[in-house]
């Protein structure tokens, strides 16, 4: 949403897996299988990529299948995007995120950070927030009583670095890094998202 109403964008692509249940005159809006995603390469162009693909173990139903859509969809799109000649990456990564972690989330995060500064795009810009909270199609408990435990719990100093943030608080940071950023790559930690 913060595209569309941005006077900077005229026209703002968004490839799904299920329908927006919104329009806007400026918003396109191709629902595809990314099992086929290189069947749309045409897709992926413009100026900027906004990479926010993701899935939690229990919806996907293995480590395997959550890095099929955390890895392998998001590599994937990035490599078309920088084939078309988008000039501009923006990737939606995690607090944490190590392609030497022992954690199978945080480690295929990592790995895509890394894969992706192989591509050929101008900027890259690398967004780690924690815990994201906000409405959601689907349910999931965990992050539910994350998003209430979490905001207390982190109120301690040692903990200050895992403290929940808003979707809508990444996206209007990402809109931001989007327009001015100035270095080739850049990474923006969870201070850097809450000082939008």
């Amino acid at each position: 949403m913060r595209l569309l109403h941005s006077s900077e964008y005229s026209q703002v692509i968004a490839i799904t897996r299920r329908k927006l249940t919104f329009t806007h005159t400026k918003l396109v809006n191709h629902v595809i299988d990314f099992e086929y995603l290189t069947k749309h390469c045409e897709l992926f162009k413009g100026d900027v990529l906004f990479s926010c693909l993701g899935t939690t173990k229990k919806q996907a139903g293995s480590v395997s299948a959550q890095r099929k859509v955390d890895f392998d969809y998001q590599f994937i799109a990035a490599q078309m995007a920088a084939n078309n000649g988008v000039t501009h990456y923006c990737l939606v990564s995690s607090s944490g995120a190590n392609a030497h972690s022992a954690s199978a989330y945080l480690k295929m995060k990592g790995e895509l950070e890394q894969q992706v500064k192989l591509l050929g795009f101008v900027k890259i810009s690398i967004f780690q927030p924690s815990l994201l909270i906000g409405k959601r199609n689907d349910t999931r408990i965990a992050e539910q009583i994350g998003a209430v435990i979490l905001p207390l719990l982190t109120r301690l100093p040692f903990l200050k670095r895992y403290r929940p943030i808003t979707g809508e608080q990444v996206a209007q940071k990402m809109r931001a890094v989007s327009l001015n950023q100035q270095h080739t790559l850049s990474y923006y930690t969870l201070d850097d998202l809450f000082n939008a």
